[in-house]
């Protein structure tokens, strides 16, 4: 069987034995009732899978690590009506024997439009300040290049390349639908939902898989962002230090709870608005994904989302 399999080809596979390189996502060592085991989650461009090694497990561990791409000899079989692999050999792979593209999940909507969506709300934005600010950041080819390429996060939602102009763009769109129903400052409201995340482009390393950098794991998107978009806004000329502080706010506070990381609880109804626009993609991604990976099984429900603490039914 050729080695270039795909997660979203394994479920034809049932009860066989596959050979396919896959991308090591997670990996941890665990100590089960008789013995070490490793528990795994592989991926490709196309999807991820959870995967074990029941035998041999320390010796085995020490052979590769997260973000390497590995070759596998595994049997697909379900577990809880879910896919998983049951690996029976492993080879690390170099560089040279792969090709990264195989490997890179990215979004699946147009970069491209997305981006012409963006300038399209930053060009009709009617307060000549707030314009200013988002054209000095987004203009930048240098900063763009790493905000389109960037994920929105690690694992929940749009974990992916590509990930926070998808959701910026969507959680952009929600607000300017809600701006209509509500009074609402529409150009503040739509700038701070194309500047909440600007952080991720730093939190975030750019490798094969999403990790963090030491800047995002000491310091978080929501510290970074909010010291970036003042020093952009400090840099230019008479920038008002109200509409500044109503800006920061809505970056400082877009998280709603202190106990999800928000730095300020939502106190203007801009803040309120952004925080639920956020909160909805990134939920309704997040379940979509885990509906997604769980449409490859027989199953009727997702694996379990310890975020949220519930099974999702699927049909």
């Amino acid at each position: 069987m050729e080695s270039r399999l795909f997660v979203n080809d394994l479920g034809q596979y049932m009860n066989k034995e596959i050979t396919g390189d896959f991308l090591v996502l997670q990996k941890e060592l665990r100590e089960g009732s008789r013995d070490f085991f490793i528990r795994m989650r592989l991926g490709d461009k196309s999807g991820s899978i959870a995967a074990n090694i029941w035998n041999n497990a320390k010796a085995i561990t020490e052979k590769f690590k997260e973000g390497d791409v590995i070759r596998v000899k595994a049997v697909v079989i379900s577990y809880k009506s879910q896919l998983q692999l049951t690996i029976n050999k492993v080879q690390p792979l170099k560089e040279e024997q792969y090709d990264l593209v195989n490997f890179i999940e990215t979004t699946k909507r147009d970069v491209n439009q997305l981006s012409e969506k963006l300038f399209t709300y930053i060009d009709n934005n009617r307060n000549e300040y707030l314009k200013t600010l988002l054209k000095s950041i987004f203009d930048d080819r240098e900063f763009f290049s790493l905000f389109a390429r960037a994920p929105a996060a690690k694992t929940w939602h749009h974990n992916y390349a590509g990930g926070l102009i998808e959701h910026t763009i969507t959680v952009a769109g929600i607000c300017d639908f809600i701006s209509h129903l509500y009074p609402v400052n529409r150009d503040l409201l739509i700038c701070g939902a194309l500047l909440h995340d600007i952080g991720k482009v730093y939190e975030y390393s750019s490798g094969l898989i999403v990790d963090f950098t030491a800047e995002g794991r000491l310091l978080g998107h929501i510290p970074i962002g909010d010291e970036f978009v003042s020093r952009k806004a400090r840099a230019l000329n008479n920038f008002p230090a109200d509409l500044l502080m109503k800006l920061r706010h809505l970056i400082l506070a877009h998280h709603g709870e202190y106990e999800k990381a928000s730095a300020r609880l939502p106190q203007t109804i801009e803040a309120v608005l952004l925080h639920h626009a956020d909160n909805l993609d990134a939920q309704v991604v997040g379940v979509k994904q885990l509906v997604d990976r769980a449409q490859k099984s027989e199953s009727e429900w997702t694996e379990y989302d310890r975020l949220n603490n519930r099974y999702y039914l699927i049909r």
